[in-house]
């Protein structure tokens, strides 16, 4: 939820005067006090109000005139809130700093900042090797022994749902100029998750459906022949 005038004098008057100033640190984790029900305030975001309020004398929005151009404070700050959480998305950048998500991008692009995606990795058991082998060995022996075998292995796309943590690596990104070679690390191949059997239930009530059809075309028949 973007910030509005009020709550940017808010924060002006938790950063204070003379002697009495708070950092920014400080501002952001005041501010997720005394507001937790709303998503936190970044340094970036309380030092672009006090800019703004010492340059302009106020916190209010600009009217927009047109297509608003990309100066340099702008760029400085989309990418500051990049280095400050570089996990933020495109649209959480555009609503903090009020300017279009092409705009955003353009930035990213200009200064050749790319979202990179997390690898998943898994926790490798002191067993784990031979049971790979194992398995390749397996695997290349019944291929070898009838070669339809693999395209005879059914994958499905049914929906699960992790309940320690797992990342969804469409949703996840990384934004920096350089590839961070970000993993994280399954500490189990098994984790605890819930299983979607939506799909499962339409599939088995469409076979009982053809069942209860076939059973039918065969007491036709019958009928047919007596």
């Amino acid at each position: 939820m973007p910030l509005n005038e009020r709550d940017r004098i808010e924060i002006l008057m938790m950063i204070g005067v003379g002697d009495r100033m708070r950092t920014q640190q400080e501002v952001c984790r005041l501010f997720h006090e005394m507001h937790p029900d709303r998503e936190p305030v970044s340094q970036s975001t309380v030092s672009r109000i006090e800019r703004k309020y010492r340059e302009l004398g106020h916190v209010r929005d600009a009217p927009r005139q047109g297509r608003p151009k990309i100066n340099e404070n702008v760029q400085q700050d989309v990418i500051l809130s990049a280095l400050e959480n570089p996990h933020c998305t495109v649209r959480q950048v555009s609503r903090d700093l009020n300017i279009g998500k092409s705009s955003v991008s353009n930035i990213f692009k200009k200064v050749k900042y790319h979202p990179y995606r997390v690898r998943l990795i898994h926790e490798l058991a002191e067993d784990d090797f031979d049971r790979r082998t194992e398995f390749c060995e397996y695997m290349m022996d019944h291929n070898n022994q009838n070669n339809g075998f693999i395209a005879n292995i059914l994958f499905s796309d049914e929906a699960t749902f992790f309940l320690n943590g797992h990342v969804n690596r469409q949703n996840t990104r990384y934004w920096s100029q350089e590839n961070p070679h970000w993993m994280q690390e399954y500490h189990t191949q098994h984790p605890q998750k819930l299983h979607d059997t939506k799909k499962e239930k339409k599939k088995r009530k469409k076979t009982t459906k053809e069942e209860e059809v076939d059973q039918g075309d065969e007491g036709d028949e019958g009928d047919n022949l007596m």
